[in-house]
């Protein structure tokens, strides 16, 4: 890895509405790179947006999706990589001939770099899940990428890491959802509506355990334990019928946090990550004291096939199509 200054953003994405969010996320890119960054990072389907997709029919959600790399929004990236100079990830769902995928797309203004389909979908029963970890050289770095769900697993960025990842960009569409936890829950639409004119109550709720509070009970051991820079971005605002909290934020292979958004809208933050803090970090010590021969039972099969849920109830699927 070589000392990079990174970006992640968030932004109230529309539903659907994929030429209002590529317009969003070439300002914020904009933005990213006129503060030195080399690398910008979006949200999960930051392109197509994401929660709504639960109702979609698979006729419609089909229609949605592109394929990855020849579909018009990665070549949109593209173009928006070249405009800025940098490399811009991002997400959409992608479709081929053996179904429809939770994507993520890697591009630099050579091109096309990689694409992550997501391990754990839940969203919709018409999506199918990634069957590999994803790796790869951006801008003098070794990079992975993991979505949502996949990083609630320590397994997935353990192995991900292991693959050689130095930075883990970690999109998501999160926080502020039904939960048994304590102190969890929605947040009203009024505060949102209603944030210009008094803050403060939504940013309570977005610091407190709805939102960053939660966060903090997990990212930075995923940081920490696997000593990796961990890229966090997430949706802000309205999100179908949820309110999602940001909190975009970049942290260290200490599990430190180097730069986050406060912001109650869109936004981006860029930090300088550099190649010393990997090589000292406790995760790394970590990773050279592991006793692999120990760990049979992580890769023994289930009695029961592996299931992914959410921590709150689905809208019921359409049956249009």
């Amino acid at each position: 890895m070589r000392e990079i200054r990174i970006a992640a953003a968030q932004f109230e994405h529309r539903n659907a509405d994929k030429a209002y969010n590529l317009g969003r996320i070439a300002d914020l890119t904009r933005m990213a790179a006129a503060q030195g960054a080399e690398i910008v990072s979006f949200h999960e389907c930051s392109v197509s947006a994401y929660t709504f997709a639960q109702t979609l029919s698979r006729d419609e959600l089909w229609a949605l999706a592109e394929p990855i790399p020849g579909g018009p929004s990665t070549q949109a990236l593209i173009e928006i990589a070249c405009a800025h100079n940098v490399a811009v990830l991002a997400g959409l769902f992608e479709r081929d001939d053996r179904g429809i995928y939770n994507s993520y797309v890697a591009v630099s203004p050579d091109g096309f770099v990689a694409r992550h389909r997501k391990l754990h979908t839940f969203i919709s029963p018409h999506l199918v899940p990634g069957d590999g970890y994803t790796v790869f050289d951006l801008c003098g770095c070794r990079c992975g990428i993991l979505i949502c769900y996949d990083n609630n697993l320590p397994e997935n960025v353990r192995m991900t890491t292991l693959l050689g990842a130095e930075v883990v960009f970690m999109p998501h569409v999160t926080g502020c959802l039904p939960s048994v936890m304590p102190g969890r829950g929605t947040v009203d639409r009024r505060l949102w509506d209603n944030r210009e004119r008094d803050p403060v109550p939504l940013r309570l709720e977005f610091q407190g355990p709805k939102g960053r509070g939660w966060l903090y009970r997990w990212l930075p051991a995923r940081a920490w334990e696997n000593g990796i820079y961990a890229v966090f971005t997430n949706a802000v605002g309205v999100d179908d019928d949820t309110i999602k909290n940001g909190n975009a934020m970049i942290l260290d292979p200490y599990g430190e946090t180097l730069a986050e958004s406060h912001a109650l809208g869109d936004d981006v933050v860029v930090a300088l990550c550099t190649p010393e803090k990997i090589a000292l970090s406790g995760g790394r010590r970590y990773l050279r004291a592991r006793r692999p021969e120990l760990y049979s039972g992580l890769a023994a099969p289930q009695e029961h096939p592996p299931v992914t849920e959410p921590g709150w109830e689905r809208k019921r699927i359409s049956d249009r199509g």
